[in-house]
């Protein structure tokens, strides 16, 4: 390697011009904007700054040094994706994305990062001189994590999705616990660096949330099955006079519905476990 890139180091100022300063280290020149100047430099000062290299090959240093550095790990945000080549994530830099090779992504291209999703990355240079974006694996997950306690449960979560497995989709929190979405508690798949939300159902032995990104029952059944379960929870009796096989008319009166809503809203009920009908009642099932 004939260059350090994606490091902070410290150089001699051995020229300038109008926008710029230049920066040396070891015989290799870098361009640092004067605007990030916050009071001036001239020439044989020191100064202290990330490197690399630009879109255009130009190479340049920056006061505003990146999370994501070469042995240091930090958030990026996808740019843009190339099917022949990678994703492009931006770290904060200017005229230059990091590049995440497609040999470190999903063989399902589908499940590839999109524009906007988050992926944690650090630096590696490779013999080339050239910076790739490296994709933080599960131990460097674990080290940043902390250990959840019983007070997670049925908790509303937001996590990134970091680790793709047969068993199940791995997230990060945005509290910085770890969590597991088995397959049965998703309606599809999510992606690498995907943003999703969902809820606590249990802490697992290994420290890890379990998590659900299906809705709770009651968010996930009709206007009419609330309605119903609304009417349940305030009755003194926690039921109701109607069922299946009651009158029509006497239906439409009482809840605004036909009999053909309220038996599907019943249904959907039922198949949740949320009540039971006995003795031409409606009953709503009491919860341990």
């Amino acid at each position: 390697m004939s260059k350090i890139l994606g490091m902070v180091i410290t150089g001699i100022i051995v020229d300038e011009n109008e926008k710029s300063v230049f920066v040396q280290k070891d015989g290799v020149t870098y361009r640092l904007d004067k605007e990030e100047l916050e009071s001036p430099l001239t020439l044989g000062d020191t100064v202290k700054g990330f490197v690399y290299e630009a879109m255009n090959k130009d190479l340049r240093m920056t006061l505003k040094e990146p999370a994501s550095q070469v042995g240091h790990y930090g958030w990026g945000t996808v740019a843009a994706v190339r099917k022949d080549l990678g994703v492009f994530v931006d770290i904060g830099l200017k005229d230059k994305e990091m590049v995440v090779s497609l040999d470190n992504l999903p063989e399902i291209k589908s499940l590839w990062p999109k524009k906007g999703d988050r992926l944690l990355i650090a630096l590696e240079q490779d013999e080339k001189d050239r910076l790739w974006g490296v994709l933080a694996d599960e131990p460097v997950f674990r080290s940043i994590s902390k250990v959840p306690g019983e007070e997670w449960k049925n908790k509303n979560i937001t996590g990134t999705v970091f680790r793709l497995k047969m068993v199940g989709t791995f997230i990060l929190t945005d509290d910085y616990y770890i969590g597991f979405i088995h397959p049965s508690e998703r309606e599809i798949e999510p992606r690498l660096g995907e943003v999703v939300n969902g809820r606590v159902t249990g802490i697992s032995s290994h420290g890890m949330l379990n998590v659900s990104l299906k809705p709770r029952a009651h968010e996930a059944i009709s206007e009419d099955a609330q309605m119903i379960l609304v009417l349940l929870e305030k009755s003194p009796t926690k039921s109701l006079p109607y069922y299946d096989k009651s009158d029509p008319e006497e239906i439409k009166n009482y809840f605004g519905i036909s009999k053909a809503q309220f038996k599907r809203a019943l249904g959907h009920l039922m198949k949740e476990k949320l009540i039971v009908q006995e003795e031409g009642q409606t009953k709503l099932i009491k919860k341990d």
